[in-house]
């Protein structure tokens, strides 16, 4: 049997490498005759520029910016051909900040940035990609978008600009940035009033449009990305077509995907998603391993997924899961070659 092994990271605990390897390890064990081919996904959020590098041999340039709280932080590019692709989350990402609280998520900024856009187009390319997800700032890329034209005496990026965003959220209101994604940084209900507040004055004072879609990702990064003359594409559908999924598809007999969290947020754009719909257009069998689950199967079946497991299911508890994260997806996924082949 020929298995494509696309998972997304298990946020915490396993790099979708990592996860890819579990997955392979526990599999084999059981059916040691099978062919699996790893391919780490990402949607553009942590881990983008480890799967893209992976699959294009590109060349990475590494760059001293200012993390989410001022301090230093490095952070790598990769150019391949005449694109340059960018992680914010290497930037400003909320894993840089050891405890996420109510004053982190006031104080979190972008800026950062902007110094790696820079740094890319001094590499000549003629295509930027920046990958939004993760980002511990929640201030709509003012102070990214502030210190471009500081740094370049530009309003706009002088090449084409993508933003590649798993998900399609407005910057301000009950969808927007501050609501939905603030209290995961660490802001309270005051500090979401004020996040809300600060985004709202800083939409009056652009030309931007704060209703469009991918415009509340990252905290509002994705807003700034458009002023900067960006325009939105899909975070997950651009690592699927680097890493050359569908042709792997087209060659397998099973697709396995999965992720830490699989919810029905996933169904939105995430990695599981895009990985169920590549196999479903392939009429290809396709199974999700995740950490933890709370998508019935109805909801799965019509996202392509024909079955899916959970780790903490598996091994009985969330502390088991998460203090052997490797051993417990490894023996889930011997547990499901079982199901699914033969010795």
């Amino acid at each position: 049997m020929r298995i494509v092994v696309a998972p997304d990271k298990f946020a915490g605990t396993l790099s979708a490498r990592q996860a890819a390897e579990a997955i392979k390890s526990g599999w084999l064990a059981y059916a040691p005759n099978d062919d699996l081919q790893l391919l780490p996904m990402a949607d553009g959020g942590p881990g983008f520029i480890d799967v893209l590098a992976s699959a294009t041999g590109g060349r990475l340039v590494e760059v001293t910016t200012h993390g989410p709280l001022g301090e230093p932080v490095t952070a790598n590019f990769l150019v391949h051909a005449d694109t340059a692709y960018v992680e914010s989350a290497q930037v400003c990402g909320l894993h840089l900040i050891n405890t996420p609280n109510a004053r982190t998520s006031r104080e979190a900024t972008s800026a950062g940035l902007a110094d790696v856009l820079v740094a890319a187009l001094n590499e000549g390319v003629a295509r930027i990609v920046v990958g939004v997800g993760g980002t511990a700032c929640t201030d709509g890329g003012e102070p990214m978008v502030e210190r471009f034209k500081q740094l370049t005496g530009r309003t706009r990026v002088d090449a084409e600009l993508l933003v590649a965003t798993d998900v399609d959220n407005p910057l301000l209101g009950q969808h927007g940035a501050a609501k939905v994604f603030g209290p995961q940084k660490g802001a309270q209900d005051g500090d979401v009033d004020f996040l809300e507040q600060r985004l709202t004055s800083w939409a009056q004072r652009t030309a931007g449009d704060a209703d469009a879609p991918g415009s509340g990702a990252g905290g509002g990064l994705g807003f700034g990305l458009f002023l900067l003359s960006g325009t939105r594409v899909s975070g997950i559908d651009t690592c699927m077509d680097a890493v050359g999924l569908d042709a792997a598809i087209a060659s397998a007999d099973l697709v396995i995907t999965g992720e830490g969290s699989f919810d029905y947020q996933s169904l939105r754009g995430k990695v599981v998603s895009g990985v169920a719909g590549r196999a479903s257009a392939k009429a290809r069998p396709c199974l999700v391993l995740a950490g933890q689950s709370s998508v019935g199967r109805q909801g799965a079946s019509a996202s392509g997924i024909d079955q899916c497991w959970s780790v903490v299911d598996f091994v009985g508890s969330v502390e088991k899961a998460l203090s052997e994260p490797f051993d417990a997806l490894a023996g889930l996924a011997r547990s499901v070659a079982a199901v699914w082949s033969s010795p």
